[in-house]
């Protein structure tokens, strides 16, 4: 086991490593990752790499267009913890209602074609995917300052 709580840490990063961080430091903390990909969204003209820590339920995301800094994590971890609640414990009103009570509200909800439902609060940089009402997956990361969109990459 990696960490002991894997913590969300909206807009900062992940436990202990900001985003930010450079691969040599994610693997410091983490150790190297089972698989490492490299995805490319030709729409978005973006570049990331991926270490996969299969086993702990976490991947982590570089940017290549930005030196390859850390910038966002995709988990299904269920002992991760945002806010001091076990996230993945929740249904869907009640993470609307904890992230309301941080300051962030619900900004988008759609059901994809295969089901899962995506909950969106785009000013904490996070989406929350719920199948049969039950939460199966977050991805959270920074927000892109320079335009008003949040790519996350599925």
């Amino acid at each position: 086991m990696i960490f002991e709580t894997p913590e969300i840490l909206l807009l900062k990063g992940f436990g202990t490593l900001p985003f930010g961080a450079s691969k040599d430091t994610v693997v410091q903390e983490l150790g190297e990752p089972e698989e490492i990909q490299n995805l490319t969204d030709d729409i978005l003209n973006n570049n990331s790499l991926v270490y996969h820590y299969w086993n702990e339920g976490v991947s982590i995301f570089f940017d290549t267009n930005k030196d390859q800094a850390f910038c966002s994590v995709e988990m299904d971890n269920k002992d991760a913890i945002l806010f001091g609640t076990k996230i993945f414990t929740l249904k869907e009103k009640e993470v609307i209602d904890l992230m309301k009570k941080q300051g962030f509200a619900l900004s988008d909800s759609e059901v994809h074609k295969w089901g899962e439902k995506r909950l969106s609060f785009d000013e904490a940089g996070l989406d929350c995917y719920f199948e049969n009402n039950k939460l199966v997956s977050v991805n959270f990361g920074v927000l892109d300052t320079n335009s008003n969109f949040v790519y996350f990459p599925n």
